[in-house]
């Protein structure tokens, strides 16, 4: 594998299933990791991973500023599939921070900050305690213009396998998918670094 350029890898993945896809990196990660934040849809990527590696450990970076639905959703997710759940949060609480400087807008030189704060150093800090070397992902093409450029396989910043399994699939085969699953999806899901749904969030890019 590591021999393999990131093009050799994407043509070995070329046309297969999210489940054959799975199968393929696991048969090669010695220590795999999924990240998770329960956006919609990333019931999918827990589910098909699961289903392959049942005790595949879970990183979910929580920001602290989810919505009520989608913390429901997360622990009936967790229930249901029995995710081994690795929980990061950030270091100083949501009323510290909102106290401070609330969640600022993009613009203002405060946003790099908070971005740092609840998304960026959590995940950072999950990474270096679990050290994976696959690290399974939802990311999809239409996304942002980041993630159209990259495809089912690609290397983080730091040389992990990024693989995306369900990476050429549309929502409306994701509905398909959850439904034949009997999987509920959630909608309500806010990020506060995002603020604009076709912007990276700054793991990713």
């Amino acid at each position: 594998m590591s021999k393999l350029s990131i093009e050799e890898i994407n043509k070995e993945l070329e046309g297969k299933s999210p489940e054959e896809i799975i199968v393929w990196a696991l048969d090669y990660a010695k220590n795999p990791v999924v990240t998770t934040n329960f956006r919609p849809y990333e019931v999918a990527i827990l589910n098909a991973c699961t289903e392959i590696k049942k005790d595949l450990k879970v990183i979910w970076c929580d920001t602290g500023y989810n919505t009520p639905n989608t913390y429901k959703h997360a622990n009936e997710i967790i229930e249901k599939l029995g995710l081994n759940v690795h929980l990061y949060v950030p270091q100083q609480t949501t009323a510290h921070r909102d106290s401070i400087m609330g969640i600022p807008q993009i613009d203002d030189p405060m946003h790099k900050v908070f971005t740092e704060q609840v998304k960026l150093e959590p995940f950072n800090r999950a990474m270096q305690e679990h050290q994976p070397d696959v690290w399974f992902t939802n990311l999809r093409k239409g996304q942002t213009a980041f993630r159209d450029s990259i495809s089912v396989a690609s290397f983080s910043k730091d040389g992990k396998l990024k693989v995306s399994p369900f990476y050429n699939w549309t929502d409306k085969e994701l509905d398909t998918y959850l439904a034949e699953k009997e999987l509920p999806n959630e909608f309500t899901y806010f990020d506060p670094t995002k603020v604009l749904e076709n912007r990276e969030c700054g793991l990713h890019s």
